[in-house]
């Protein structure tokens, strides 16, 4: 069973910057999709960015483009998440998730199979 770890969560204050760190136990280029999902307390996760296969297709949320950029790096078996400009908004826990095939519904968490533990951001204002 493929394992995702996430790191890089934290305290910051409004306008810094973070990087999550999702490390994966299998090779990345078996798992064609990877995205990042966020959950705040007592709302649903939400779609946050993804990014196919080699890096060539990314796409966010409405809510953080032009402040955060997904990665990943298959040789190292990486997928990162780049946060610029924080807002108190963006306070949750950030979830990597990943599929091996598809592209379709990317940012619907059910058609993720295999997810992270998460990890906690909170942004003071």
């Amino acid at each position: 069973q493929v394992q995702l770890v996430e790191s890089g969560g934290g305290l910051v204050q409004a306008g810094g910057s973070l990087r999550l760190s999702c490390a994966v136990s299998e090779r990345t280029r078996n798992y064609y999709t990877m995205a990042w999902f966020r959950q705040a307390p007592g709302k649903e996760r939400d779609f946050v960015a993804v990014i196919v296969w080699s890096g060539g297709t990314t796409v966010y949320a409405d809510s953080v483009k032009g402040r955060f950029t997904i990665s990943r790096d298959n040789a190292k078996n990486m997928a990162y998440l780049q946060m610029n400009s924080l807002r108190p908004e963006d306070t949750a826990v950030y979830y990597c998730a990943a599929r091996q095939t598809g592209y379709r519904g990317y940012g619907e968490a059910i058609r993720y199979k295999y997810w992270g533990q998460g990890t906690q951001v909170t942004v003071s204002s």
